[in-house]
C-alpha cells in the first residue's frame, strides 16, 4: 500500500511491454525485497502522508495483511472493489494489484511479509499456499487481532531471538488469516496433488503469453493432458484450458483498467497476432468487449 516517492525501484513487472502504468513498489526503494523478517507499520503512519489515498499499485515480492481497527473506506483488489469496515481483514498476495481510500482517521496495522519468508513458512502439502493467493476482504478474528499485536511488540524491540519469534508469530498470522479465508469460501479446497498445481501455476505465469496449450504444460509436467485437466478440476472446479484462459484474460482486464494503451496494443502485448480474435476472445470470457469493458470500468469509477 505504498507510494512512489517511498519505494519505486526496477522492476522487470513494471516495465513488461503491455506498459509501464501498472507501478511495482518496494517498501523502501531497495533492491531487495525487505531488510527484516516483516515490516509493521500502523494503517495511519503512511496514510498521513499521502491524504488517505493510495493509487493502484502492486509488490512483486512481497505479501501484505491488514486490520482495520477502527475507520474503514474502499479497497480495490485485481480491480473488484471492497467496502471496508472495523475488524476486516484485508489479504494482498504477491503481484496482485490494490489501491485503498481511508477514511480520515483509520485505525489499524499492516504486516508485510517477503516472498521468501513465505516460503520458508509455508508446507506445500498443506494447501494455504493456494488459499492465501487470493485477494480478499474477510473477518477479523480475536486470535487474528491477537497475533497482529504480537507481531508489533516483538517488531518494535530488539530482544534475543527477535527474528526467529517474529518468524514463528507471523507463521502464526498467516495460518489465522488463511483459515478465515477457507472458511468463508474465498478458495476452493481440493483433494490434488499440491506439487503439480504449484508447477502448473508457477509455468503459466512464466508461458502464457507465449499461448502454451494444455498439451504445452502437460508435456513440462510429464503428465497426461487429460491428468493436468482432473487436477486442476479438483483443485479448482476448472479445466486447465479455462484457466489458461483466464490468465490472460485477467492481463487484458489489468491492462484496461489502468493503462490507457489501445486495444490492439494490448492484443499485440497479449501475444495476439490479430486484435480482433483478441477481442472475441475477450468477450467470450467477460461478456464485454475489451472497448466496452474499459467503459464500464471507467463510468464506474
Amino acid at each position: 500500500m505504498d507510494r512512489p516517492s517511498f519505494f519505486l525501484y526496477d522492476s522487470n513487472i513494471a516495465k513488461t511491454a503491455v506498459g509501464p502504468s501498472i507501478q511495482t513498489y518496494n517498501l523502501f526503494g531497495e533492491s531487495r525485497d525487505l531488510p527484516d523478517v516483516v515490516h509493521c507499520e500502523t494503517i495511519a503512519a503512511r496514510s498521513v502522508l499521502h491524504n488517505w489515498e493510495f493509487a493502484p499499485h502492486r509488490h512483486a515480492r512481497l505479501h501484505q495483511i491488514l486490520l482495520i481497527e477502527r475507520g474503514g473506506g474502499e479497497a480495490s483488489l485485481e480491480g473488484q472493489g471492497y467496502a471496508l469496515r472495523p475488524r476486516r481483514v484485508v489479504n494482498v498476495p504477491v503481484g496482485h494489484i490494490h489501491g485503498f481510500s481511508f477514511k480520515r482517521g483509520t485505525q489499524g496495522w499492516v504486516v508485510t511479509f517477503a516472498a521468501e519468508m513465505l516460503d520458508q513458512v509455508l508446507t506445500p502439502a498443506e494447501g494455504l499456499r493456494q488459499v492465501l493467493a487470493h485477494s480478499v476482504v474477510v473477518r477479523g478474528t480475536p486470535q487474528i487481532r491477537m497475533a497482529m499485536e504480537q507481531i508489533f511488540a516483538e517488531f518494535a524491540g530488539r530482544r534475543f531471538a527477535r527474528a526467529h519469534v517474529l518468524r514463528s508469530l507471523a507463521s502464526v498470522l498467516i495460518g489465522l488469516v488463511a483459515r478465515e479465508i477457507a472458511a468463508h469460501g474465498k478458495a476452493r479446497e481440493g483433494a490434488m496433488n499440491v506439487d503439480y498445481l504449484d508447477r502448473f501455476e508457477a509455468l503459466l505465469e512464466q508461458h502464457f503469453l507465449e499461448h502454451w496449450t494444455v498439451a504445452d504444460y502437460a508435456d513440462a509436467l510429464s503428465i497426461t493432458p487429460t491428468h493436468l485437466t482432473r487436477l486442476t478440476r479438483t483443485a479448482t472446479g476448472h479445466a486447465a484450458s479455462h484457466l489458461i484462459v483466464d490468465r490472460i484474460v485477467r492481463e487484458a482486464r489489468r491492462n484496461l483498467v489502468y493503462t490507457n494503451l489501445p486495444v490492439s496494443t494490448i492484443a499485440y502485448a497479449l501475444g495476439f497476432d490479430d486484435p480482433a480474435y483478441f477481442s472475441r476472445v475477450f468477450a467470450a470470457a467477460t461478456g464485454l468487449s475489451p472497448r466496452a469493458y474499459r467503459a464500464k470500468i471507467h463510468k464506474a469509477a
